[in-house]
């Protein structure tokens, strides 16, 4: 853990302000405080003498804000506001609205300035519509486009000025602003609701997500069925962003606690411990950003803002970049070219050699560096992605309450024997792990007495047992219990097909298609059922009178 400089850091109390967001300026001078009543303006050279306000009315809390990037407009900055976003120009010490964009019929979510053109924003919004706007003509979005699902996130691509990416709950859309009908890429990223987007500050194709289901996930959208890693979490991740300098990230966890330090720097190349916690807020970070460097300055500050009502700035010098840096891969690198001039190895076999020898190929370069990820004191790829370090790890881990099945587990001999009874039908297989699994190697499946289901299922089973294991062990993950679940699974549905089967003996071999049920006229109140658009109409509810009790 890196030293923590906390007697360099500025902190100023902002105790009336309430803000809920904050933004710093392109130019590093200046950051926005959003409250309700107030928009405080801070000139982060001397924080601590004074700051001024811009007045706003509005009962609606300012839900993102944002100073255009682009040193030619660092006079603007956005925020947004329930449905609209208004459009701030401070210069000579006054600031005032200069237009408002309105467009969506539902709450702001999330807005971003572009980053190679300084007149285009873009908005989400609950209402499922992502808006371009040009702020030279604000009277209507430039491009509309439109998902299925609400966008909670949007961001523009770093390195690509016609891309950018969209939340919506735990899954991502990559758009092309000029081909605004149809999202060109779709990445189901987390289970969880996703809470931060970020892409990468040097690839066009890479981003990180942060989730509700306590990780973040990195990912290159050109292949979205695979994560490229993930860091596992204890709690919910807010925000995670990566750093201007090196292979830094910065996170901001949702405690538990208050008084838990949320605020991490992390090396993206070994995500097994963070290489500095940043100590001071009391309560939860709402807001981080970084000041840009003065001239002549290797040093960077980083702006936080917190709901215990302070911003601080944070010094990272030289040595916690370093930190940072990509060291372990220019080692493995080094590695590899000085190996690679060593002498043949003498290829005799010894007796006591009997694993199989791998063959020599243009792939060894590829393994080695495998190896050397692995190797205890770099950081083993396991603890990366937050999975069981050993087969016995994994069968102490497994739930063993999942229904109509019993596990016995071995893990000396690598195997265990399941047993599942749905109806009639009886399952008994024994399960085998290969020593590298699960580094992509799945176990293999083999029926034992008593099985009773017959040589066509044990095939259709087999296939899906298989599918299933191979799909997780090429992400290196362990693959036993998804294994059990989607037995389970496939034995209930076939018990329950043949349950449908034997109450109505002639569902088969009737071929004529039964005509479709005819409804009774209902009022033109509620239209016809027959109107897949139209609800059903309400036919039950409640209703509480004054007192609190229930109507009856």
């Amino acid at each position: 853990m890196a030293a923590r400089w906390s007697s360099e850091n500025v902190v100023v109390e902002f105790r009336d302000a309430q803000a809920t967001a904050m933004s710093v300026d392109c130019l590093g001078q200046r950051a926005v405080l959003s409250g309700r009543r107030f928009l405080y303006i801070v000139n982060l050279d001397a924080p601590n003498e004074g700051h001024r306000k811009i007045s706003r009315q509005s009962k609606w809390d300012i839900g993102a804000v944002q100073w255009n990037p682009h040193d030619s407009y660092a006079y603007y900055f956005a925020a947004s506001s329930n449905q609209r976003v208004d459009l701030y120009k401070w210069k000579e010490g006054n600031g005032e609205v200069c237009t408002s964009l309105q467009g969506h019929t539902r709450v702001i979510s999330d807005l971003d300035w572009a980053v190679f053109e300084p007149d285009l924003l873009v908005t989400s919004s609950v209402d499922t519509y992502i808006y371009i706007w040009d702020i030279k003509d604000t009277r209507k979005p430039t491009v509309s486009l439109s998902a299925v699902a609400g966008a909670s996130q949007v961001k523009w691509n770093k390195k690509n000025a016609n891309c950018l990416a969209t939340s919506h709950d735990g899954d991502v859309r990559i758009w092309d602003k000029r081909k605004p009908s149809t999202a060109v890429e779709y990445l189901a990223a987390h289970l969880s609701k996703i809470h931060g987007l970020d892409w990468h500050p040097d690839n066009e194709y890479t981003l990180a997500t942060s989730s509700q289901d306590n990780s973040v996930r990195f990912w290159d959208y050109r292949q979205p069925r695979k994560y490229l890693n993930i860091l596992p979490c204890q709690v919910p991740v807010w925000k995670a962003r990566y750093t201007p300098f090196s292979n830094g990230l910065v996170t901001v966890m949702v405690p538990q606690l208050r008084r838990e330090n949320s605020l991490l720097l992390w090396n993206v190349f070994d995500l097994n411990t963070p290489v500095h916690t940043f100590v001071g807020h009391d309560d939860v970070v709402l807001e981080f950003q970084w000041r840009k460097q003065k001239e002549g300055c290797k040093d960077y500050q980083l702006v936080t803002w917190s709901r215990d009502q302070t911003l601080r700035m944070w010094r990272i010098d030289s040595q916690l970049q370093r930190l940072c840096a990509n060291d372990i891969l220019d080692g493995v690198e080094d590695l590899i070219d000085g190996i690679s001039h060593l002498p043949e190895p003498d290829k005799t076999l010894h007796p006591q050699d009997t694993e199989p020898q791998h063959n020599s190929g243009h792939g060894d370069e590829e393994a080695l560096k495998e190896d050397f990820l692995s190797d205890p004191l770099v950081g083993k790829k396991t603890d990366q992605l937050g999975l069981p370090q050993t087969l016995q790890q994994e069968f102490s881990l497994i739930n063993v309450q999942i229904r109509n099945v019993n596990v016995e587990m071995d893990a000396v001999s690598r195997s265990c024997t399941v047993s599942v009874h749905c109806g009639n039908h009886r399952v008994r297989m024994l399960v085998m792990f290969p020593v590298q699994y699960p580094n992509n190697a799945a176990p293999s499946f083999q029926f034992i007495n008593p099985t009773s289901i017959t040589a066509s299922m044990k095939a259709k089973l087999l296939k899906i047992l298989k599918d299933t294991s191979l799909q997780k062990v090429k992400r290196n993950q362990s693959c036993l219990e998804p294994c059990l679940r989607q037995l389970v699974s496939w034995l209930e549905s076939v018990v329950n097909q043949e349950d449908s089967t034997s109450s109505n003996p002639y569902a088969l071999s009737n071929s004529v298609t039964p005509p479709l049920p005819t409804f009774a006229r209902v009022s033109n109140a509620y239209g016809s059922y027959q109107d897949s658009n139209i609800p059903f109409p309400r036919t039950s509810g409640a209703r509480f009178c004054g007192a609190g009790q229930p109507c009856h």
